[in-house]
């Protein structure tokens, strides 16, 4: 699982956002939400698409380390 910050996921209406963008950018791909922290985990083997997707929709998405 890539586990990705997203400091501007900041409530439920931006964690729908973030759900639809990757539902496009990994179909299928399994996915966990923390809106507390502002993360999300998905099941994908590279990050860079999940990356691209999320930034073109203007979240501001990084590999959390």
């Amino acid at each position: 699982m890539i586990t990705i910050h997203i400091p501007n996921m900041e409530c439920g209406g931006c964690a729908k956002g973030v759900s639809a963008t990757l539902a496009e950018a990994a179909p299928g791909a399994a996915v966990e939400i923390a809106l507390d922290r502002r993360e999300v985990r998905v099941a994908a083997p590279d990050p860079a698409p999940i990356l691209a997707a999320l930034r073109a929709d203007g979240w501001q998405a990084e590999v959390a380390a």
